[in-house]
């Protein structure tokens, strides 16, 4: 096929290849009928295909599809398996409906739980968000759809998302916002990736070339083709340059002459635009080998929205309340009971081929027993005292409460943040009302992203995070609450008590078109660690219907080499008296680290299934990446010798199990010393140490008879070996004055020839 697109490229007008980097239309690239290149059509997803009846169009409705639960819910699944299935019922519904690529994965971290769009984002950890995304692009790929990793970079809010530069460090881009993509491409090899709107460090994505060319292309090997968000190209020539294939949408003819004009003058090498479209046509002939059209089997796929509803909703508290136990008069209270609250608004807005109501789903499961519903508040979230007490009158002659709260669909959107992370005051008063007069009271929460819950928490007997749910959450609701599914979703992103305690509380969302991430490394749990802040629900956390105990934790070494890695392994035994699945999740602490590094960071997990009384082993490898971090210097990933301790978790705050373990860097990595570098650097690097320690003995104690005034002399109040160790060498040698064999810029020099020999 390489032969045969090499010879396609020769073939084609330089206009040709213009215009086959830019889309035809809202929703297709550009054919060349006449070379047998056939159009590719692309839809919104990442949790439903949005697929236009017209790609000619972006405003018309879409045709109707499986609305699964969006990323926030599929993420707390920890299941990639399940993901993986996801991904399969998501292409047969593109091959159904003639989609070649759908717009998905969203990789993106959790910044600030404010983020307007991170109900299609899958956490606030790189490692968790990218090994959900390997397995929803890999279930995808297997069928022969394409999927497109989005939003290539920084791209973590709405407000002024399509112009705010997100100012950060290398070290943190590099370890807190490309671990996910990284990982994607390496691991699944998605066929497109996704540019964002926004800048990085005041260059657009579209025109990143250290983004996009260097470390996507070169770097990380990516072979497909590089895509823009829709509207994302400012300028198409230096886009080009920067390494973005296909501008979308289309038709944009100035761009497309545009690029002509700047090949003919030469601003534009021929060869750039070659690569792109040789890029595009290995896609286009790719998506064009799986055959089109048919249908896909609608119940199967709602049964299967179901299944990862359940899967990923969280049992944040439960008194014992939980599963009900056949209650004869339950109220049910809220909107949301009735009208099902599954999705956000923008690109990823579903057409569903089915709604399940919440209400109906509950009354299936109720048997006999007498439903009362009151609507509790208004859609538009104002506040009217008679819905809260119509609510309360029901729930007092009740066994059990069941409130369904949502927030309004104002709230929680693509194109704007939200604008705090509270439930409306209506519901905050209908919560507490209701749970006065009735003890039983279940919370079931309807939301994209983590809520405060303080205000009223302590006086429901449970609370279930259901999450935008997908069109068959209200029967998973129902599942959970009765018991048929034993609830196992764990957090993907943590609860704070309160938004000023959350990391990027002080530099969201920006200003002057830049937003900075002062937080740098510390983002979600690392943050909370770092500062000992407490918070209502770690990441990580989840409870069940049954318990887990865990026992016999075992390495597989003790001492290894880094490119060895190590497995971890640990006994997990269902203590309760009901089936249920546990989330075994393995954290790594490096215990001396030449940078500052969180208390510890999510290196592995698994989830597994348990008959009551039964125990599992469970064994996670952790390889180099588990123990390394970036070093900017260095411009790579390092390790360091030196222990670390292996923490096998049930949450980020619930550490059940520790080992320590030796590890070996195998790396042989040049000295950084230069002119600058301290007495401090000197004596911790290896090389540095050898040839400046016995001038180091000879300069402390000439330092100690300057300025620690000898014995009962009164010298300058100050322990001499602290004040030098952290002032540069040459400043040190400096206060020498004529003792000095040389002067200090030639005793440097000579220090730092030897230490770079590369004989030594």
């Amino acid at each position: 096929m390489n032969s045969d697109i090499q010879s396609i490229i020769a073939s084609m007008t330089l206009e040709e290849k213009a215009a086959l980097c830019t889309g035809a239309s809202a929703w297709s690239s550009t054919p060349v009928e006449h070379l047998g290149v056939p159009e590719m059509i692309v839809a919104d997803g990442p949790h439903g295909v949005r697929r236009a009846a017209d790609v000619g169009t972006m405003i018309e409705a879409s045709l109707p599809a499986t609305c699964f639960p969006t990323a926030s819910c599929s993420a707390s699944t920890w299941d990639v398996a399940l993901i993986h299935q996801m991904g399969e019922a998501l292409a047969e519904e593109c091959i159904a409906l003639n989609v070649d690529v759908v717009l998905g994965p969203g990789v993106n971290m959790k910044r600030s739980p404010l983020g307007g769009r991170n109900f299609e984002y899958f956490s606030e950890d790189p490692y968790l968000a990218g090994e959900l995304a390997v397995s929803f692009i890999n279930g995808v790929q297997s069928k022969g759809v394409g999927t497109s990793l989005k939003h290539y970079a920084a791209n973590n809010q709405e407000f002024r998302r399509m112009t705010i530069s997100a100012e950060l460090d290398e070290r943190t881009l590099r370890e807190i916002y490309l671990p996910a993509f990284e990982t994607a491409i390496k691991k699944a090899k998605p066929w497109t990736v996704m540019c964002a709107y926004n800048k990085v460090n005041g260059s657009y994505c579209a025109e990143n070339h250290k983004l996009l060319t260097e470390i996507l292309k070169e770097e990380w090997g990516f072979e497909g083709l590089v895509v823009s968000d829709w509207g994302a190209v400012h300028d198409r020539v230096s886009s080009l340059q920067a390494g973005l294939d296909l501008e979308m949408p289309g038709p944009k003819p100035r761009h497309t002459k545009a690029v002509v004009e700047a090949v003919r003058s030469g601003e534009l090498d021929e060869s750039v635009l070659n690569e792109a479209v040789r890029r595009i046509l290995g896609i286009v002939f790719k998506a064009a080998e799986t055959s089109k059209g048919g249908k896909f089997d609608t119940a199967a796929h709602h049964a299967l929205a179901r299944r990862v509803a359940a899967e990923g909703m969280v049992l944040l508290k439960n008194d014992g309340l939980l599963p009900l136990k056949n209650p004869q008069r339950i109220a049910v209270i809220g909107r949301a009971a009735q009208t099902a609250y599954f999705q956000g608004g923008g690109s990823s807005h579903i057409n569903p081929t089915l709604i399940d109501s919440p209400f109906k789903e509950l009354q299936k499961l109720a048997g006999n027993a007498e439903l009362n519903y009151a609507e509790g508040y208004s859609a538009s979230g104002e506040s009217n005292q008679a819905l809260v007490e119509q609510a309360v009158q029901s729930a007092r002659s009740a066994d059990v409460a069941l409130l369904y709260i949502c927030l309004p669909e104002s709230k929680e959107s693509e194109g704007y943040d939200r604008p705090d992370i509270d439930l409306t005051p209506q519901q905050v008063a209908l919560i507490k009302a209701v749970t006065a007069v009735q003890p039983k009271t279940v919370v079931i929460l309807n939301n994209g992203a983590p809520l405060a819950v303080g205000d009223w928490i302590d006086g429901a007997a449970a609370v279930l995070e259901a999450w935008m749910m997908g069109q068959a959450g209200g029967g998973a609701i129902a599942d959970v609450l009765y018991g048929r599914v034993n609830p196992s979703g764990k957090l993907a992103e943590t609860f704070p008590l309160r938004l000023a305690d959350t990391p990027a509380h002080l530099n969201f969302p920006g200003e002057n078109g830049q937003v900075r991430y002062g937080e740098g490394l510390f983002v979600g749990y690392r943050y909370y660690d770092a500062r000992q802040i407490p918070v209502q629900f770690p990441f990580g956390y989840g409870l069940s219907y049954t318990t887990f105990a865990y026992g016999n934790p075992k390495v597989s070494t003790t001492r290894f080499k880094d490119v060895d890695g190590v497995t971890v392994s640990v006994e997990v035994t269902n203590t309760g008296s009901v089936a249920g699945k546990e989330i075994v999740q393995v954290y790594v602490h490096d215990q001396k680290s030449g940078l500052v590094r969180p208390q510890k960071e999510l290196k592995g997990f698994s989830k597994v299934e348990l008959q009551p009384g039964e125990t599992k082993t469970v064994s996670i490898k952790l390889d180099f990446r588990a123990f390394a971090f970036y070093h900017p210097k260095y411009k790579q990933w390092i390790t360091e010798d030196g222990e670390f301790d292996i923490l096998i978790a049930a949450s980020s705050a619930d550490i059940r199990c520790t080992q320590t373990v030796t590890l070996q860097s195998t790396l042989e990595l040049p000295s950084l010393l230069d002119r600058e570098s301290t007495l401090r650097d000197w004596l911790e690097d290896e090389r540095g140490h050898h040839v400046f320690g016995p001038l180091f003995q000879q300069i402390n104690a000439q330092m100690q008879a300057i300025f620690g005034g000898g014995e009962g002399g009164e010298g300058m109040g100050m322990e001499v070996s602290g004040f030098l160790m952290d002032m540069p060498l040459l400043e040190v040698l400096e206060f020498q004055g004529n003792t000095l064999p040389a002067a200090p810029e030639e005793m440097v020099a000579g220090l730092l020839a030897q230490v770079h020999d590369k004989g030594q």
